[in-house]
């Protein structure tokens, strides 16, 4: 029998999430390695210019300013391989169900509470709608065909506006058709919403729609599909 072991699980080291980032990156865009060498070679090249231009021009001087264009390049390559990567991964989630989901849970911050599983979901058409809750008010997003969504958006905005009244409610559509946002802009669009409460109210609207949320979940359901059990898969 193998002794059992309490030692915690190694992470992978920066190297190799690097490596990882760089395949993934890679993948959706083939001409990264020419980007990331072209970066490199002109951050060099203009260490090196400056080392000459700088008196007093001397080897060591130039070696220093040719090393300071290296670390630069390295900088800026790193820089743009995780805004591509991050583009990248917005093309793979875009239309899958749960998208919505993931991005909200994971690049709204502290200043807004939301969370990947949707408060109403449609089981066979997987339209899901996302409540998240923030200093800019509520936020309800839908994710489907929007012409299915009405009854759940409609629901959702009904429950919102009971529990709190005179808070501002704002509907996104994810999609690519006329007034929807794109999965890669609803993150900055929820942002970009101006502050219409302060923290004490924010704190209360949020007990109160999960509240409303608990109590209907507690309500007996037909047989069938249980809706509130229903939860998109997040992308991978």
């Amino acid at each position: 029998m193998s002794a059992r072991t309490n030692a915690p699980e190694k992470r992978p080291n920066f190297f190799r999430q690097l490596r990882t980032l760089y395949t993934y990156t890679q993948k959706a865009y083939r001409w990264l390695p020419w980007l990331l060498a072209g970066i490199l070679v002109l951050s060099i090249g203009a260490g090196v210019a400056v080392g000459l231009l700088i008196p007093p021009v001397a080897w060591w001087s130039v070696t220093i300013w040719g090393l300071t264009g290296v670390m630069l390049g390295i900088l800026i390559s790193l820089m743009t391989m995780t805004r591509l990567s991050t583009s990248a991964m917005y093309k793979q989630i875009d239309g899958m169900p749960g998208a919505a989901g993931h991005i909200l849970s994971t690049s709204l911050g502290r200043n807004w509470s939301a969370n990947e599983t949707p408060v109403g979901v449609n089981p066979k058409t997987q339209d899901a709608v996302y409540r998240v809750v923030g200093r800019g008010g509520v936020v309800i997003v839908g994710e489907g065909a929007r012409g299915r969504l009405t009854r759940l958006v409609n629901e959702e905005r009904s429950k919102v506006q009971r529990v709190a009244s005179g808070v501002p409610v704002t509907i996104i559509y994810i999609g690519h058709g006329d007034g929807d946002v794109t999965i890669a802009k609803l993150a900055p669009t929820i942002k970009a919403l101006p502050k219409k409460i302060d923290k004490t109210t924010q704190s209360a609207v949020i007990k109160r729609v999960e509240s409303v949320s608990q109590s209907l979940a507690s309500l007996p359901i037909p047989k069938g599909v249980d809706p509130t059990k229903a939860r998109a898969p997040r992308p991978r």
